[in-house]
């Protein structure tokens, strides 16, 4: 059952052109904060901390530094006034997408906490991912359907494309749900928390790049086989995709949904010099 909607706290009003839903329980904050496990050494980066519900639960525990980033100006300039007189608080008024890694962290790896806008979540999960390398621990906080296709496994219903190229970056470690009872204005949907670590072999950046690449294909028509999804996608003969999944030890009738990541990685050097991309690198 969801806990009573509390009263929102006093400061700017949300903003729905944002899809700002304030975070206002108190025990759920801490909870998210615990599974942070912030450290005296810990630079931490929360991305939205809008109200500071998670800011202030992070600032108490006290890492070397902690830097709020936040888009709407009028959230951006109470958090300056709220944490006006903590060295260690830095607070950034800008678009997260729109920011280079080297403006915000200082001495990796760094640990990303944040109740994510559901209108751009994934995006900036994306963008992290860049950073992988950077990242020690993530604690992230997105509307629950997006949150279950990101750790869904092959052949589950929610497992799709997040799914998969989410796993090229990132190790689900544990979740829970936040029921929409804990935000103001209170949303339609309940909200879920990942809790995410780098993977611990990760593949280099070109790799990376083409198996995202073949993922997106195959799942350009998910509905559709392998060799047809890849046939329309890469614009190949169906016989030709067949040869090239056949190389890979992979069913061409299969669904996408049914393949790992390990899968994809596979295929992905099966079709090496059939992928758009491909050609793009070698005009470069």
């Amino acid at each position: 059952m969801s806990p009573p909607l509390h009263r929102a706290p006093g400061g700017p009003r949300p903003s729905r052109a944002r899809g700002q839903h304030f975070l206002v329980q108190p025990q759920t904050a801490a909870r998210i904060v615990a599974c942070a496990a912030l450290g005296p050494d810990d630079e931490v980066i929360e991305i939205g901390p809008g109200r500071g519900a998670l800011s202030e639960h992070l600032a108490r525990g006290r890492p070397r530094r902690l830097v709020l980033v936040e888009v709407d100006q009028r959230l951006a300039a109470a958090l300056q006034s709220r944490f006006a007189g903590a060295a260690d608080v830095a607070v950034i008024h800008a678009d997260f997408l729109a920011l280079e890694r080297e403006s915000l962290i200082e001495r990796p790896p760094v640990k990303v906490v944040g109740n994510l806008p559901f209108n751009c979540a994934t995006a900036i999960l994306h963008r992290l991912g860049r950073w992988r390398g950077l990242i020690a621990r993530m604690v992230l906080m997105f509307q629950r359907e997006v949150a279950e296709r990101i750790r869904a496994q092959p052949g589950k219903p929610a497992y799709g494309a997040l799914s998969a190229l989410s796993a090229i970056d990132w190790d689900v470690r544990e979740h829970f749900r936040v029921p929409a009872g804990n935000f103001y204005p209170q949303p339609k949907v309940d909200a879920e928390v990942l809790v995410l670590t780098p993977v611990l072999r990760p593949m280099d950046e070109l790799e990376a790049q083409a198996v995202a690449e073949v993922i997106r294909a195959c799942f350009s028509s998910p509905r559709k086989t392998l060799r047809n999804a890849l046939s329309g996608a890469l614009k190949i003969p169906p016989r030709q995709a067949e040869e090239r999944l056949e190389r890979a030890s992979l069913d061409a009738a299969a669904r996408p949904a049914r393949l790992a990541l390990e899968d994809f990685a596979r295929l992905a050097r099966a079709l090496r010099g059939l992928m758009p991309s491909e050609g793009l690198r070698a005009d470069a």
